[in-house]
Order: C-alpha cells, then sequence, then structure tokens
C-alpha cells in the first residue's frame, strides 16, 4: 500500500517545473517572462474542459432558478477563491448573499490567516455542510486543487447524500473529489513555477471556471441584459457612473434624463430602467421587477396592463 507522500508526490500540481529549476538565480524579467508563458497554458487547460463547465453552468442555473444555493466549498486558496466569488456576486448581479455561499476549513477567520490542518478533517467538512442543511434545490461546488483534500471531499459526499447537486473543481485528473460528485472538472495545467504552490496555475483556473459558473449561470437567470450589469448597486461613484451609462444606453436617452430617472428610482438601475423602458411610476416598475423575480428584462417586455373600461359611458358598441 502506498503511503501519503507518494500519493501527493505523484499529483501533477506536486511536481517540479523543469523550466523553472533556476528560478532563484533568474532576474525579475526572466521571472515574468517565465510565468508569463506557464500562465498561458491555464487557458488551453480550461478551454480542454469546457463541455464540464458548461454542464456545470447548466445545474446551477437550474438549481438556483428553483430558489435553492450555490455553495462552494475548499480550503486555502481553494476556499478563498470560492469565497471570493460568492462575495462577489451580490454587487454584480444583485443577488441575495444567501444566494452563492462559501464554506471554507478553518472558518471565515481562514480568509486572512492560514488555517491549513483544518483541510484533513472528515469530521470537520461534514460538521459545517451538516450546518448549511444543503437539499434538493441547492448546488455545492468542492474546490481542490489536489483533488484529495478530506474536508473538501467529506462535504461534498455528505450534500450529496441529502440531494444537493455536487460539483468537483480540481487540478488533477482521477482525482478523490471527482469521484465523489456528480459533474467532475479537472483541469491539468502541469507543475507550478514554485513547486506545489497551486495559488498560481491552479488557483487561476479555479478563479476563471467559478468566473464562467456564476456569470453564465447568472445571464441565463436574466441578472444581466444584454451584457450589462442591469442589477449592480450604485453605492459609489465610479459605479454611479456606470448605472447612468447602462441606462443610456439601453432606455436611448441622453445623461441628464438617466440620472434625473436613477435619482427617481432611488439609485436603482433595474427600477430606472423598467420605468423608462415600459413607460411606468415607480411604483409599478417595482412591481414588475417582483413579479418577475428580478429579471429586468422579462419586467421591461411586460405587456402593459389595460385600463378597465367605465360602466354606462353610452359608448359600447360604436
Amino acid at each position: 500500500m502506498e503511503d501519503k507522500a507518494t500519493r501527493t508526490g505523484r499529483l501533477k500540481t506536486e511536481r517540479p517545473n523543469r523550466n523553472s529549476a533556476e528560478l532563484d538565480r533568474m532576474n525579475s524579467l526572466e521571472i515574468a517572462r517565465l510565468m508569463n508563458r506557464d500562465d498561458a497554458k491555464v487557458v488551453r487547460a480550461v478551454g480542454r474542459v469546457l463541455p464540464e463547465i458548461a454542464r456545470a453552468m447548466d445545474v446551477v442555473c437550474e438549481r438556483l432558478g428553483r430558489g435553492g444555493r450555490l455553495i462552494y466549498v475548499g480550503s486555502g486558496t481553494s476556499g478563498r477563491i470560492g469565497a471570493l466569488d460568492a462575495a462577489e456576486c451580490p454587487p454584480t448581479f444583485g443577488t441575495d448573499s444567501s444566494m452563492v455561499q462559501y464554506m471554507i476549513a478553518g472558518g471565515p477567520e481562514a480568509l486572512g490567516a492560514a488555517s491549513e490542518s483544518s483541510e484533513d478533517s472528515i469530521e470537520l467538512g461534514r460538521q459545517d455542510m451538516a450546518a448549511r442543511r444543503p437539499g434538493k434545490n441547492d448546488v455545492v461546488v468542492g474546490l481542490a486543487a489536489s483533488g484529495r483534500t478530506p474536508y473538501t471531499v467529506a462535504a461534498l459526499t455528505m450534500a450529496r447524500k441529502k440531494g444537493a447537486a455536487t460539483i468537483g473543481v480540481a487540478c488533477n485528473k482521477g482525482s478523490a473529489l471527482g469521484a465523489a460528485c456528480e459533474i467532475a472538472i479537472e483541469v491539468e495545467a502541469g507543475p507550478e513555477v514554485l513547486t506545489g504552490s497551486t495559488r498560481l496555475k491552479a488557483g487561476t483556473a479555479e478563479k476563471m471556471i467559478c468566473n464562467m459558473l456564476t456569470t453564465g449561470a447568472m445571464a441565463r437567470l436574466g441578472y444581466v441584459y444584454g451584457n450589462l450589469m442591469v442589477n449592480l448597486r450604485a453605492k459609489n461613484e465610479k459605479l454611479e457612473e456606470r448605472g447612468i451609462a447602462i441606462v443610456q444606453q439601453i432606455a436611448g436617452v441622453e445623461r441628464d434624463e438617466a440620472l434625473r430617472a436613477l435619482k427617481a428610482a432611488g439609485m436603482k438601475v433595474p427600477v430606472a430602467l423598467v420605468m423608462l423602458c415600459g413607460g411606468v411610476p415607480k411604483r409599478e416598475a417595482e412591481r414588475r421587477l417582483k413579479g418577475a423575480l428580478g429579471r429586468v428584462r422579462e419586467a421591461m417586455e411586460e405587456p402593459a396592463t389595460p385600463r378597465p373600461r367605465s360602466a354606462g359611458t353610452g359608448r359600447e358598441g360604436r
């Protein structure tokens, strides 16, 4: 029976990279060129698993469309990448913070300080997932460069038993994580420039895949209009300017009119768009958006409700 050291040594993410064997003797430009060439391999590697990513995107879209949650699970760098994507969804798509969540070995404190020993705990993975009460409307995405992190594998296994859809993102083929889930996305970008430092190419691959899963699912669910972030929250000057530009572009109005509409809408881009494009007051725009579950295009295109005729006008039949 092979020991842990032997199993780890067989992982491509742990093998030495011949191209960087003299890394400590290189100057800054040589290091930059080397890393840039190596990083280019990530795009090609991710490109080889696009069918699996598309399948996973379909599942995320379907489960979120049911009112379920997307829960990222990981440890170390992988856990932080999941947390980053979860944190970015509300400001980008206007979603509730409960829709896309994260779990990281060691808890929130592990986001800013290493808690790597937690990743070996199978029991902790089960407990943390049990606390989320996963069910048939949820989808759980496990992130592990090695594909064998006990915490993450245990969490996904537990979620799957409870009926949640499960997706595994690993950077080694034939991983334990892939075997534990329904959809395995296994990207092989090769050994790291700094041997075993999976915050490099492996981390980049994981980030790219998370970007695709949430951006693709949210686009299909109607949280964007065309390729515009219509559900952004204009909470600073940059985002306010972006909101004005979006209203101008979609509604086909000048800046002053777009700004007036936004102010009347409480600086909410979706409300301003429905008001302008639907020709309705704020209250009706809010009603339409609520009925459309925040889907701006659907709310904008809702037919106007015909006003009932008044009885006894004497015009019937004319």
